[in-house]
């Protein structure tokens, strides 16, 4: 018997990457992190904290024995930590809600409740979670923002009145000393381990774990036959270009072209590494190529830019997903990229996608699901246009393109599905 827990919400905001975070630093060496969800982010700070790879778990992209699958694939800790997507039952309609997958994986569900300016009305929430959905996997509390022990103490006496069987783990105070503007933003790479260990101490300080981690038993099922298309390997040499202006990918698809390509390596663009004469086929997945700080580095990236220009003159296989769209194209506002497509892009202030759709396999042709996030928009774009389809299979122009051997899309896809 295994432990598991997902860690969720009522909303976004609320605590659960605060939580996580404590949790995965206290199992550090015990704990398989997971984000349910497309979320590139969530999972990068798990990485830093365990100092291994988190997995995403998407109920949209995949089907239910290929998330049991996966689960049971990279699940390979005494403890797995599933870090929730907005609130508990949000995403329903596309079966993608930390709702779905608790119930899918058959795994408990730790909420976090703000209890700042309220005590009575938070059991009155939480019992309204309850009854929403009689078969949840919402098994204990943690309250957050809690002003004193005797704030503690009144939320859950009423808790305990009105909701029986969950159980309550502890709080979080409110304000904690470690906890600043810088951190609540959670940039981790600025957090020293120090740091790091001194917030987690003090989220944990009043919440039970020994409780906690009594409530985490689960089985976790074992999926005997590969419930994806068969995989087809390649004679080929595959290149990731992965750093910190490329960074979003999911780790899966790591593992995947791993399988697939005879041959695979990563390359860092901001080393001004350069595509080997060699590579088949070369990947640029999403992340922030526009930011100033890191158009910086790719400005002086030549050799990495030459080298790509000369792959795609070969007419050699190239896919790339939002950022590396972005790259692959003329310029973004007044910031040129390689030039390779003759698509311009320009930055606006508010978003342009966010959800999910449906887009070109890059390998099949085929319509593959994804998920789309990003603030740029395409002011000139040259013929090839394959779109991307809202799940209402809806065409909307300006989410992807194809030139001879490149596919590049503004969708980001877990490819062994």
């Amino acid at each position: 018997m295994k432990k598991a827990l997902v860690i969720s919400a009522i909303a976004s905001n609320q605590g659960k990457t605060l939580l996580a975070m404590a949790l995965l630093h206290h199992y550090k060496n015990r704990v398989s992190p997971f984000k349910i969800g497309p979320d590139f982010i969530d999972p990068q700070f798990h990485e830093k904290i365990t100092q291994i790879p988190s997995v995403n778990l998407d109920g949209f992209m995949m089907n239910e024995e290929q998330l049991k699958w996966l689960f049971s694939k990279y699940a390979n800790r005494d403890i797995s930590i599933c870090e929730g997507v907005m609130g508990f039952y949000d995403g329903m309609d596309k079966n993608a809600s930390a709702y779905d997958i608790s119930k899918v994986l058959n795994i408990p569900t730790l909420l976090i409740l703000d209890a700042g300016g309220s005590y009575i009305t938070v059991a009155a929430v939480l019992k309204g979670m309850l009854k929403f959905y009689n078969d949840n996997t919402i098994k204990a509390v943690v309250l957050n923002k809690v002003s004193s022990k005797m704030h503690f103490e009144l939320v859950k006496k009423y808790i305990e009145l009105e909701c029986k069987g969950i159980v309550v783990v502890g709080w979080i105070e409110k304000n904690l000393p470690t906890i600043s503007l810088r951190h609540l933003g959670l940039d981790l790479e600025e957090l020293e381990f120090k740091e790091l260990s001194s917030i987690a101490k003090d989220v944990l300080k009043n919440i039970n774990t020994d409780i906690l981690e009594s409530l985490m038993e689960t089985e976790i099922e074992d999926v005997i036959n590969y419930p994806f298309k068969p995989i087809v390997e390649k004679d080929e040499k595959c290149v990731l270009v992965k750093d910190k202006n490329f960074s979003f990918v999911y780790h899966d698809n790591i593992e995947y072209l791993k399988e697939v390509y005879r041959d695979f390596v990563f390359i860092d663009s901001t080393k001004d590494e350069q595509i080997p004469l060699d590579a088949d086929m070369v990947i640029i997945p999403g992340g922030y190529v526009e930011i100033d700080e890191n158009y910086e580095r790719m400005k002086n990236s030549i050799e990495f830019k030459n080298s790509l220009i000369n792959h795609a003159k070969k007419d050699k296989k190239i896919y790339a997903e939002c950022a590396g769209l972005i790259y692959l194209g003329h310029s973004i506002d007044d910031k040129p990229m390689s030039g390779i497509l003759d698509i311009k892009f320009n930055l606006g202030d508010k978003r342009e996608r966010l959800g999910y759709y449906y887009g070109v396999d890059f390998e099949t042709d085929e319509l593959q699901k994804g998920h789309a996030f990003h603030y740029s928009y395409v002011t000139n774009a040259p013929d090839g246009d394959i779109g991307l389809y809202k799940s209402s299979k809806k065409m909307m122009k300006d989410g992807g393109w194809k030139k001879d051997n490149i596919v590049a899309t503004y969708l980001h896809t877990m490819w062994r599905c």
